[in-house]
């Protein structure tokens, strides 16, 4: 059913070109073929804006269209709010207690220093006392343990100083690592994101078509312009079976058209493997002449030709 197809639409051109203007000696008839490029955004969303019409030629990287993005730019906000966040936290983590947190324990280290320096003052003078005869062995021992316990509660200050000013350990920077990695990969995946809503051309050529409006809705993936960059034109024409021997890929042809004065260079880029029409009955000397078989050719300039457009080939 594709061959019988093709066979009609090829036939079809060639009546179609029965009355062009200057025929050839042993051309072919055939016709223009654009491959479009059909661009898209992965993301969905309203056509905000159109930047370009139909019949335009624009460069490549020249902006086509863009979509609304309210949505992706806030998400964006919040993601590297969400990452500043979790690097002032990694700081923190990282330089250990403030400032104001470590002149409390100092002030809390003198007072206890201060206190043991009486603890040992009054101990002292008990053992003195005792001594003498003074004091009884009870109020002596009272002496010697405040004086230990004053001892100890300044050895106790000493260590949570020198631990406030230590940074965190290992496993907590690491994990605080992890979530300001995680939250740059946010911003990076938001960013990303809108971006899309803002399409360009990825490559330089003819406006075909435009598929929208501005404040229509746009699926994902749905093509708003239709590209035809100039090499992706080409020609496509149709030789009977006893002419394929004599052709090859990178073989110049000429092409001509109605309303051009010279010829567009062109060369054979596919020779077809398959026949376009296959007569119902056994292959002959009588029948296989039947036989046709589609060659595309791409032209040195394709700027000039339009999709469509009937021509003949001569072979160079």
């Amino acid at each position: 059913m594709k061959n019988l197809f093709r066979f009609v639409f090829a036939w079809s051109a060639i009546v179609a070109l029965a009355g062009c203007s200057r025929p050839l000696p042993g051309a072919y008839q055939g016709y223009v073929e654009g491959e479009f490029v059909h661009v898209a955004s992965s993301e969905p969303g309203q056509l905000d804006r159109l930047a370009v019409a139909k019949g335009e030629t624009v460069a490549a990287g020249a902006p086509l269209f863009a979509l609304e993005s309210a949505r992706e730019a806030a998400a964006l906000r919040q993601a590297r709010e969400q990452l500043a966040a979790a690097e002032a936290l990694l700081q923190d983590v990282r330089s250990g207690k403030r400032a104001q947190e470590l002149d409390v324990v100092r002030a809390q280290l003198d007072q206890a220093r201060a206190e043991a320096r009486r603890a040992a003052a009054d101990f002292e003078r008990d053992g003195a006392q005792f001594a003498a005869g003074g004091i009884a062995q009870a109020q002596l021992d009272r002496s010697r343990a405040a004086a230990d316990a004053s001892a100890a509660r300044v050895r106790e200050l000493e260590g949570q100083l020198e631990v406030a000013n230590l940074p965190a350990r290992d496993d907590q920077i690491a994990a605080q690592q992890a979530q300001v990695a995680a939250a740059q990969a946010a911003v990076d995946q938001a960013a990303w994101r809108l971006e899309q809503k803002t399409v360009a051309a990825p490559a330089g050529g003819l406006v075909f078509d435009v598929l929208y409006r501005a404040g229509e809705w746009v699926a994902a993936g749905r093509p708003v312009v239709r590209l035809l960059p100039p090499g992706n034109v080409k020609i496509r024409f149709f030789v009977p079976e006893t002419a394929l021997g004599g052709l090859a890929v990178g073989q110049a042809v000429a092409v001509r058209c109605d309303g051009r004065a010279e010829d567009v260079a062109a060369e054979i880029s596919y020779v077809s493997t398959e026949a376009e029409y296959t007569p119902p009955i056994i292959y002959s000397n009588e029948t296989r002449s039947k036989l046709v078989f589609m060659v595309e050719a791409r032209p040195l300039d394709g700027a000039e030709l339009h999709p469509g457009q009937p021509v003949q080939v001569e072979i160079r």
